[in-house]
């Protein structure tokens, strides 16, 4: 196939997938069978191209959970620029619980192939066989088109890469810390495609939690990987002089929350997530200094405005912090 067309297919796709724009929340995009398998093709090409731990400059954007909230993830967009107008890290969890985990991922997707270098996607714990059976992207593909293409996006994310790091200061990860990390280069070694193993490593770096109140390690109450206190992310961060950890993995209530006296920091960009929470999302903005502020979209008044909030939203960026 020449490139000529295979470029003109994802413009296509991608006029398609934001067409929907100013729409009422909750319209699907049009898309066929065949498009999106290519689309995982062309992608899985793209991740395998690229290590499994990144290497990122500044500036960028960096994005936690969007959970199939595809309008959501069009205001994030339109607050901190489509691509290729701002850089974005996406810390995993496209797919589950929320409504357009297709159009969710396909566009992302559209925006790796077309922008390979300024547009980055890490692999969040939902991007696994095992739990998307489970949590809704399953279903969705099934209902929408069959089987045999959630296997061809299984086979898509096993080659998401897991881990990046920003300018060698920030660590950015969907889950975790693990107490088997010990160099990065035992990452780097991660053999892709992969399926996310039940216990060590790649497990933590996808299902860890901090927990404010343990030293050291603990259990986990998700029955998966352990929690970390504020001293093993400090200890870390000095053994390979980094200044911050930036994961995911877990909703706060304003889109962003810190640990550990600002050495790590939650991001959480799926507002209102699954219409249960009234939670804010928020997107890292990381200058070329380092500065990290953040960008917020206000959850939706429920009263107001029954679909979303698609006017509820503003960018507020917060008092800003300075990676040392």
């Amino acid at each position: 196939m020449t490139d000529q067309p295979e470029r003109l297919n994802i413009d296509n796709l991608l006029q398609r997938l934001l067409e929907v724009r100013g729409s009422r929340p909750g319209k699907n995009v049009q898309l066929t069978e065949n498009e999106i398998r290519g689309l995982c093709l062309k992608g899985r090409e793209v991740l395998l191209s690229q290590p499994i731990l990144l290497e990122l400059e500044a500036p960028l954007k960096i994005c936690g959970d969007t959970h199939g909230q595809y309008y959501d993830l069009l205001r994030l967009f339109e607050y901190g620029g489509f691509p290729p107008e701002s850089n974005y890290l996406f810390l995993g969890d496209y797919v589950d619980r929320g409504r357009h985990s297709l159009e969710n991922i396909c566009l992302l997707f559209c925006y790796k192939i077309k922008y390979p270098e300024n547009f980055f996607m890490l692999r969040g714990n939902h991007e696994s066989a095992s739990i998307n059976r489970v949590y809704g992207f399953y279903d969705e593909c099934k209902r929408r088109f069959n089987i045999k293409l959630w296997k061809t996006f299984t086979d898509c994310f096993n080659c998401l890469p897991v881990a990046a790091i920003v300018d060698e200061k920030i660590f950015c990860m969907h889950g975790g810390l693990s107490p088997d990390l010990q160099s990065m280069e035992q990452v780097r070694r991660i053999m892709r495609p992969t399926d996310v193993p039940d216990q060590g490593l790649l497990c933590d770096l996808l299902w860890a939690d901090p927990d404010k109140d343990i030293m050291g390690w603990g259990e986990n109450d998700r029955g998966v990987s352990f929690t970390f206190g504020a001293d093993v992310v400090a200890k870390f961060l000095h053994k390979h002089d980094l200044d911050l950890i930036c994961r995911a993995h877990q909703v706060v209530e304003d889109g962003y929350e810190f640990f550990a006296k600002r050495q790590l920091v939650t991001l959480f960009s799926a507002p209102n997530y699954c219409g249960e929470f009234d939670n804010a999302g928020a997107m890292m903005s990381v200058d070329e200094t380092l500065m990290c502020s953040f960008q917020i979209l206000k959850p939706a008044d429920k009263k107001k405005f029954p679909y979303g909030g698609i006017a509820a939203g503003g960018a507020k960026p917060t008092a800003p912090h300075r990676v040392q």
